[in-house]
């Protein structure tokens, strides 16, 4: 009988736990909010009814002016003959912020069943009032986000693009981080062309970018916006001096007011359109400063950042013809990628090998952070004791300002007889060492031979006279054909033209190749690529102020046929459309394929009939 109701009661706790397992408790709230302004703060409760909810009545940063609310909704679902049911329980709270800065709503917990559960915390930003928004009445909640772009424009203030730099004072080889960061209070209809800036001077590595991001409040010059950033790149200056950073664009479809009312059951409202805009970045001049030569260690490896150097050696008593690795571990933040190979002094019988290296780093605000692995591989191919000179290595500490030089240990080899050396082993190592002559006695030289003249003298012979006369001619032909060179590049708008045919038809190779494997956005981006960057070229206007205007008014001015203009901009229109429309046939991308590359065939006809 006792036997029976332990089981029974093991069955009793089995069923309680598979049930509290199934029950989820979770908080639910806004990311931001203004100040003054009233929130919803939810602790949703899935599968169980709960009781006595408590949260603290003291949350920083906001009153409490209601709560909680309760509702419940029950559903079920039969799949394949087994019917489930689901019960959700809503807790609701009515806060208001009366501070601004960001703050941590609290966790609640719940009763289910005789326990307790616990949910998590939230952060919630409260940015001040937009000065731009409405006075306040009673009974109105303040408005996070105005707009004044009316009249079909957009307003310089409503929506623009910025370039935000860590930091604009470096020393070469520091690492400084550029977020392009894109602020709007319209409604946005459609994503064009976006282009950024090229970084000259700097080696660079972009930020792993989340695909569908979502916009965030942000508090600015004081009035809110909805942020989002757009790019963001890791940057390290590769030589000093003020390099100037220049603008990047992005053409954006907004929706905006047209100025006008219709009279609704709800009273006037505005009647909405559409509104083209391109928005720029202002440039942005980086001063870098040289690495102080002062203190500079000689053997210093290029490494700016804060790093550890761990070495090590997997053995010190060997025997011949026994392999042995050195590994040295750089591990810290800064420009480990840039970072040289130190030097190892190995003695001259040692057999070695070039280094491995691995590189096991991740992207971070101050650089590249991980570690760099270097193994050098030796034999030994003599028995003997040896010694390793201490490995040394030097960086600039970007804490302090100064240049650190760390080193490994001398390590001491203990090289025993190979046991195998008697038995015929050979290797290429070995064989080299027998052809060094070390002794009196030498090889002696078999063969033919071959006697000369001695009245037979090279100077004044011909080939004598060759041996001057060509170098001479060589050095005339080059100089020539290096002078031309120089006078062509020097016209570098002539040289861009030349190279634009050349240029195009290298992008539109690639571009097949995304067509024959049906990457579409790859392909229409390669397609916008190749037209762009062609039209560039030849009107010697740079991208970034190309538009579909002054194409028209450039190519006519080249005499080029209007018939093959609206080809050019057809063939730019479907690519930007087709971007992000929802399916394109394979079909339609082989025709605009086609059309793009006939296009350019008929361009470079066309302007090379009039040059003659």
């Amino acid at each position: 009988m006792k036997k029976y109701c332990f089981l029974f009661i093991l069955l009793l706790i089995s069923i309680t736990e598979i049930a509290a397992q199934n029950v989820n408790f979770v908080i639910q709230s806004p990311s931001s909010t203004v100040k003054g302004a009233q929130i919803q703060l939810r602790y949703i409760l899935t599968g169980g009814e709960g009781s006595d909810i408590q949260i603290p009545d003291d949350i920083k940063g906001f009153d409490r002016l209601f709560g909680p609310s309760t509702s419940q909704v029950y559903s079920s679902s039969t799949i394949n003959g087994k019917t489930t049911s689901e019960s959700n329980m809503t807790f609701t709270y009515v806060l208001m912020a009366n501070a601004e800065g960001t703050f941590t709503l609290p966790a609640a917990t719940v009763k289910v069943n005789g326990r307790n559960y616990k949910s998590g915390t939230a952060q919630i930003k409260v940015l001040p009032p937009d000065k731009n928004a409405q006075p306040q009445q009673p009974g109105r909640q303040p408005q996070v986000i105005t707009q004044s772009s009316t009249g079909g424009n957009v307003s310089p203030d409503d929506a623009f693009i910025r370039a935000i730099f860590s930091k604009t004072k470096v020393k070469e080889q520091e690492a400084v981080v550029v977020t392009f960061r894109f602020y709007t209070v319209l409604n946005i209809r459609n994503v064009g062309k976006i282009q950024f800036p090229e970084f000259e001077g700097f080696m660079t590595e972009d930020f792993e970018m989340q695909t569908n991001q979502q916009l965030t409040a942000e508090h600015y010059k004081g009035r809110n916006y909805m942020a989002v950033d757009v790019k963001k790149t890791l940057l390290f200056p590769q030589r000093s001096g003020k390099i100037t950073i220049p603008s990047g664009t992005m053409e954006i479809v907004f929706e905006v007011a047209s100025g006008r009312k219709v009279q609704t059951f709800f009273g006037p409202q505005d009647v909405m359109t559409e509104a083209k805009k391109v928005l720029r970045t202002s440039p942005v001049t980086v001063d870098i400063s040289p690495l102080p030569v002062q203190d500079k260690p000689t053997n210093f490896s290029g490494a700016v950042g804060s790093f550890t150097f761990t070495p090590s050696i997997t053995a010190q008593k060997i025997k011949a013809n026994d392999a042995v690795t050195i590994k040295l571990n750089i591990t810290g933040t800064g420009n480990l990628k840039l970072i040289k190979n130190p030097e190892v002094k190995f003695p001259k019988d040692f057999e070695t090998y070039d280094p491995q290296v691995k590189n096991d780093y991740k992207i971070t605000e101050n650089g590249l952070s991980g570690t760099k692995s270097i193994e050098y591989m030796f034999i030994p191919r003599y028995p003997g004791k040896f010694t390793i000179p201490p490995i040394e290595f030097s960086y600039f500490d970007t804490k302090t300002n100064t240049y650190k030089t760390v080193s490994s240990p001398s390590y001491e080899l203990d090289v025993d007889k190979d046991p195998n050396a008697g038995k015929n082993v050979s290797t290429s190592y070995s064989n080299q060492k027998e052809l060094e002559v070390d002794q009196d006695i030498r090889y002696i030289k078999t063969g033919d031979y071959s006697f000369k003249d001695p009245k037979n003298f090279f100077v004044g012979s011909l080939p004598y006279i060759l041996w001057y006369l060509i170098p001479l001619l060589l050095f005339i032909t080059f100089s020539i054909i290096y002078r031309k060179q120089i006078k062509a590049n020097a016209d570098i708008a002539l040289t861009r033209t030349k190279k634009a045919n050349k240029v195009a038809t290298k992008r539109l190779k690639l571009a097949k190749q995304y067509l024959q494997t049906q990457k579409k956005d790859s392909f229409y981006e390669e397609i916008l690529r190749a037209v762009w960057g062609y039209l560039s070229d030849k009107l010697t206007i740079p991208v970034a102020d190309l538009n579909r205007e002054n194409i028209e008014a450039e190519l006519l001015k080249y005499g080029v046929d209007e018939s093959l203009i609206r080809t050019f901009i057809e063939i730019l229109d479907t690519g930007e459309f087709a971007r992000y429309a929802p399916s394109e046939s394979g079909h339609a991308m082989d025709d605009l394929y086609n059309n793009t590359v006939e296009a350019i065939g008929k361009m470079e006809s066309t302007i090379n009939k009039i040059k003659q």
